[in-house]
């Protein structure tokens, strides 16, 4: 557990180094944002982003032994505005769709699942803008500036409320914001962190958005789970932080896309798990000597049975990475026939589209990735639950991030849905619920 203390940042000092470190790909980046004539394809943007995810994953298994929380790539990806995905291009991203996004966030998990998991608040917040918030935002993002969360409170927390507050600061118009927030993942490594907060007297909540490095703001690493452990997971303190009025958004609900967003990310760092697993399967067997007495007599590469398991893993992780992406394709397509700003377009409609593509790839995907994830180790030996090979990553972040969202909810939605034609609808508040008398 390491608190962060801001004056002494990692993440400030990790962007100072980053600039040199991938000062070519940063170059290459550029040209190709500034360049583009048209929209920019998949592989183009596989080739501009590929040489820094394979800098990512050659450390993978080193920092997961010792917690080294991956702010160096951050810093990196930064460099190269990978936050900036699915800006337009006049606006200075790429104008990828996100479908290209998730294309691009498998990889990246694939490479490190921790490092892609954080991207999740911030497409997420992106998802959520009108237009008059995307003049302000847009030019920090496409500068390179991302944005984390603060939203959940221990328990104790009536469901769809929050005991962090917002009050008027005297005099000047600002905000005050007192409160602790937990599971704030991915606001240690990021520029801004959009909290959630209750006015007193007004029953919705608001969100804050607020500076990491700002005063009376300070976070935890202490998340505890087995898994994701490097996500930065943990506890944020927000004593005393002024808010300026301009940056307080007071919301009657969630943008229609925005939840399915928060969603698509997590599947798309499941699949890259996957991909990541059924990969190191692979790469484990080609390698293998060693056989077993009651196997085929065949080196593991050439042994019949072990050659069918790996194609059976390799099948159920490109299973799941298409299944996502289709999820993907049909957002991209329902934002675009309902209508780009979420604030203007038709919100039944456009949520009822979003989230059954998204929950219905939730209810299959994370059950595949579980066997990709468990049946690596049907292809190896003893040798294979070495702590050094660090296998039980794929197993534990997986598991961890399908936590999030229970699977048997969202079947039981999509059923609903079907049958009754009952409108769907995304997460949007956790909390303590009371028992009904018996």
């Amino acid at each position: 557990m390491s608190t962060i203390q801001i004056t002494e940042s990692p993440r400030v000092r990790a962007r100072e180094a980053a600039a040199q470190d991938v000062a070519p790909e940063a170059a290459a980046a550029r040209a190709l944002r500034e360049g583009a004539a048209g929209p920019i394809s998949t592989a183009e943007l596989q080739r501009v982003f590929r040489p820094v995810f394979d800098r990512i994953a050659e450390r993978t298994v080193a920092r997961e032994q010792e917690h080294e929380l991956p702010f160096e790539c951050f810093a990196w990806l930064n460099e190269l505005r990978f936050g900036a995905l699915t800006l337009p291009l006049e606006r200075g991203g790429y104008g990828a769709s996100l479908e290209q996004a998730v294309e691009l966030l498998i990889e990246l998990a694939a490479a490190d699942s921790s490092v892609a998991h954080v991207y999740r608040s911030h497409l997420g917040f992106l998802a959520s803008l009108g237009a008059d918030e995307a003049d302000v935002w847009f030019p920090r993002v496409a500068a390179g500036q991302t944005v984390g969360n603060a939203a959940t409170e221990r328990s104790g927390v009536a469901l769809g409320t929050a005991t962090t507050t917002l009050t008027r600061s005297d005099g000047d118009g600002s905000w005050l914001l007192e409160g602790t927030k937990y599971y704030s993942t991915g606001s240690i490594f990021s520029d801004w962190i959009q909290v959630t907060a209750q006015i007193p007297g007004q029953e919705a909540r608001s969100h804050a958005l607020v500076g990491s490095d700002w005063d009376g703001v300070e976070m935890i690493d202490d998340w505890d789970g087995f898994g994701q452990q490097l996500t930065g997971t943990g506890t944020t303190h927000l004593r005393g932080v002024r808010v300026p009025a301009e940056n307080v958004r007071n919301r009657d609900g969630r943008s229609t896309q925005e939840v399915a967003v928060f969603q698509l990310v997590l599947l798309s760092v499941e699949a890259g798990i996957a991909r990541a697993a059924a990969r190191d399967a692979a790469d484990l067997v080609r390698a293998r000597t060693r056989g077993f007495n009651t196997g085929n007599g065949a080196a593991p590469a050439e042994d019949p049975q072990i050659l069918q398991r790996v194609g059976e893993l390799s099948a159920q992780a490109a299973a799941a990475r298409a299944i996502v992406l289709q999820a993907a394709r049909e957002v991209d397509a329902a934002v675009g026939v309902l209508g780009q700003d979420p604030l203007i377009a038709d919100p039944e409609a456009l949520t009822n589209a979003c989230e059954l593509a998204v929950a219905q790839a939730h209810v299959v995907v994370p059950g595949l990735v579980k066997d990709v994830t468990d049946g690596i180790f049907d292809v190896l030996g003893a040798s294979a639950v070495s702590r050094s090979k660090a296998l039980d990553r794929h197993w534990r972040n997986a598991r961890t991030i399908a936590t999030h969202n229970p699977v048997v909810y969202k079947a039981r939605i999509v059923g609903d849905h079907r049958v009754n034609g009952t409108p769907m609808f995304g997460l949007n508040a956790i909390g303590d619920v009371r028992r009904t008398a018996s």
